[in-house]
C-alpha cells in the first residue's frame, strides 16, 4: 500500500524539481530574483513538506526491497539537493553549473526510484 504512496510522493517531487528547474531559466532570463515572501518560501516550503513525507517511505522501501544502485544516503541526498534547488530556483547569481548539476542529480535519483517500484510489481 505504501508502494502507490512512494510512488505519488517520487512523481510530485520529480515534478517540484522541473518547477525549480524552470524558475531558475525564467529569474536568469529576467535577471531578477524571485520575491521571497511570495516565490521563494511558499515554493521551498511545499517542498520541505513533500521531501519530508517522501524520505521515510523511500527509506522504508528501500530497506525492504534492497534494490541494486540505490543506497540511504542518495535518497537523503536527493532530499537535502531539492529543498536547496528549491530556493537556490528564485536567484539568478546561483551557480549555473552547480544548480543544473543538483537538479540532474536529482532527477536521476527519482527516475531511477520509480524504475525499482515498477520491476518490484
Amino acid at each position: 500500500m505504501y508502494e502507490n504512496d512512494l510512488i505519488h510522493l517520487t512523481n510530485k517531487l520529480i515534478e517540484l524539481n522541473d518547477y525549480a528547474y524552470h524558475s531558475y531559466n525564467q529569474v536568469r532570463e529576467k535577471g531578477e530574483q524571485g520575491d521571497f515572501y511570495q516565490d521563494v518560501k511558499p515554493f521551498a516550503d511545499q517542498v520541505r513538506d513533500a521531501c519530508e513525507q517522501w524520505l521515510p517511505l523511500a527509506i522504508a522501501w528501500l530497506n525492504e526491497v534492497q534494490p541494486k544502485h540505490l543506497h540511504p544516503i542518495q535518497l537523503k541526498n536527493t532530499s537535502e539537493n531539492l529543498q536547496m534547488v528549491s530556493v537556490k530556483a528564485f536567484y539568478p547569481d546561483s551557480s549555473l553549473k552547480k544548480f543544473k548539476s543538483h537538479i540532474q542529480s536529482v532527477d536521476y535519483v527519482l527516475k531511477r526510484l520509480l524504475e525499482e517500484t515498477k520491476k518490484n510489481n
